[in-house]
């Protein structure tokens, strides 16, 4: 049976990372994955661009149900520090909004970046193996005819099973008596039904608003879909929403004061789909109209009706009725409790020698890169605590 220092478990973001990183400071490392090949995920992020971190991140980015577990690992690698090695592999890069960082030619430049790292650092990656039975014996960790004193829970969660996804991360926290808080589909489409469903029909049409769930707030895109919600704004609010609440949308958040009866006495005879419609796309407009019931001339609504109308623009709410699931999630929400897990180096609390990191945990990021920052940030601090291990003898 091959020996090693450490075995990875997930050849993703958080496994490639934390593999080049140990394996760089004298660990000997092998990194496994099921997958024919390595980093599948990062290949179709930003759309094939990878939005591989953003310069805002912070922990307040993040959800988890420990909303301070994060800031350690996030404080000792930061954007910049990746964005080193991203400029020191001769990867051209552009900021688009919100401090997102793209590759400006393909996320592939980014796994080879990854693989060129993990090859100065002597890794062992194989991929398509079938990981099997992972035991724990001896002070050792057995998988796949190899063991080693480490072992790091690297498989992501079940989001995006067209990919290889899985839950193997659960079954192996599980399996070692760590608590896992209970995964959900985040970063994902939603679903409307009823009266809602109406708004189906306006599929492809697209707004700039600020969507809110619960204290959640975000002002970006929403588009309309052939099954309900998404776009960024609502992308962001999912990772809030739980099944009964609802979502309130503001179709005019530039929209001040009294608007609506100032385009009453500017222009009487205007309907409100036509005053809408300067602002948002006509089919939408005719639609919220149609449903608010004010047709006609402003002129001839009283400025009740108005002002009703002008709060219901400013607070919409559906009630959606589900989301797309893992099949269209971004990432997964949940994940292996963080209260098992240190926060300085991602080790088990009570079984020396394990590690999750990266998606596995439970902790998720906003829409924006900040997913891939704490795969690399959470991928750092647990290669660190190996290298120091293995050091230490």
């Amino acid at each position: 049976m091959a020996e090693y220092d450490a075995i990875i478990l997930g050849a993703g973001a958080a496994g490639l990372f934390c593999a080049a990183l140990a394996g760089q400071r004298g660990a000997r490392v092998l990194l496994l994955d099921h997958a024919d090949a390595p980093g599948k995920k990062i290949l179709i992020s930003g759309g094939g661009r990878c939005n591989f971190t953003n310069l805002h991140t912070a922990p307040d980015r993040f959800l988890s149900a420990n909303p301070h577990y994060a800031k350690s690992a996030l404080s000792r690698f930061m954007p910049h520090d990746f964005l080193g090695l991203v400029e020191a592999h001769g990867i051209a890069w552009h900021e688009k909004t919100l401090g997102q960082l793209f590759c400006d030619q393909s996320a592939r430049q980014i796994v080879a970046m990854l693989l060129a790292e993990c090859e100065k650092g002597g890794v062992d990656l194989r991929c398509g193996t079938a990981l099997g039975e992972v035991r724990h014996a001896d002070g050792r960790f057995h998988v796949a005819g190899a063991s080693a004193a480490r072992l790091v829970i690297a498989t992501g969660g079940p989001s995006i099973p067209k990919l290889g996804a899985t839950g193997l991360a659960y079954d192996l926290a599980r399996q070692f008596g760590l608590k896992v808080v209970q995964p959900r589909p985040a970063l994902v489409p939603l679903t409307l039904a009823g009266e809602d469903a109406l708004f189906t029909e306006l599929s492809g049409v697209s707004a700039e608003v600020v969507a809110r769930c619960n204290k959640a707030r975000f002002r970006e895109a929403a588009l309309f879909t052939h099954r309900g919600l998404s776009g960024p704004a609502i992308l962001q609010v999912s990772s809030y929403w739980q099944r009964g609440d609802e979502i309130g949308i503001d179709f005019l958040p530039d929209a001040a004061g009294e608007w609506l009866l100032d385009a009453k006495r500017a222009r009487p005879r205007s309907s409100l789909a036509k005053v809408l419609g300067e602002t948002l796309s006509e089919r939408l407009a005719v639609r919220l109209t149609e449903r608010i019931g004010l047709i006609g001339e402003l002129g001839n609504m009283s400025d009740k009706a108005l002002r009703s109308a002008q709060a219901r623009l400013a607070d919409w709410r559906f009630m959606p009725n589900g989301s797309e699931g893992f099949a269209k999630a971004e990432v997964t929400a949940g994940g292996i409790s963080t209260a098992d897990l240190s926060s300085q180096t991602m080790e088990a609390r009570r079984v020396t020698g394990l590690y999750a990191i990266g998606e596995a945990v439970d902790v998720t990021g906003w829409l924006g890169g900040y997913n891939l920052q704490w795969a690399w940030a959470s991928a750092h601090a647990a290669a660190l605590a190996i290298a120091e291990a293995v050091q230490a003898g």
